[in-house]
């Protein structure tokens, strides 16, 4: 967890009531992201997660992607990062297709989990 996960998830929880966060399984980021991540377990995570006071409920999922946890939740607002475009957004078409709003979140610059792995890779 760093200033830019901080970051981006208070601005989430300023768009809605309750922020639910889907939290990728160990297998789902191993799958994704290769061997040696996730640096820190899921319980872990989803604990520091669950500790800050604008955060509802964290639900994990192990798939590929969140698709069925955004259909089984139904939610008003989907937010992902601005790396995305809305149509690349995972789960875009129930959310849109219920009336809800998509919403992407520039990142805060200089703050990201690869490059804190870089630079301790470096060091």
């Amino acid at each position: 967890m760093h200033r830019g996960h901080i970051d981006y998830l208070s601005k989430a929880a300023d768009l809605a009531d309750i922020l639910v966060i889907g939290l990728n399984t160990d297998s789902s980021v191993s799958k994704l992201k290769g061997n040696g991540r996730p640096i820190i377990d899921e319980y872990s995570r989803a604990l520091l997660l669950a500790s800050f006071v604008f955060v509802s409920a964290v639900v994990f999922f192990d798939e590929e992607t969140p698709y069925n946890l955004i259909k089984m939740i139904q939610p008003d607002i989907l937010v992902k990062g601005a790396d995305y475009s809305i149509d690349q957004i995972v789960g875009h078409d129930i959310v849109i297709g219920k009336g809800g709003q998509v919403v992407t979140l520039e990142f805060l610059p200089g703050f990201s989990t690869s490059a804190i792995e870089r630079k301790i890779k470096e060091n």
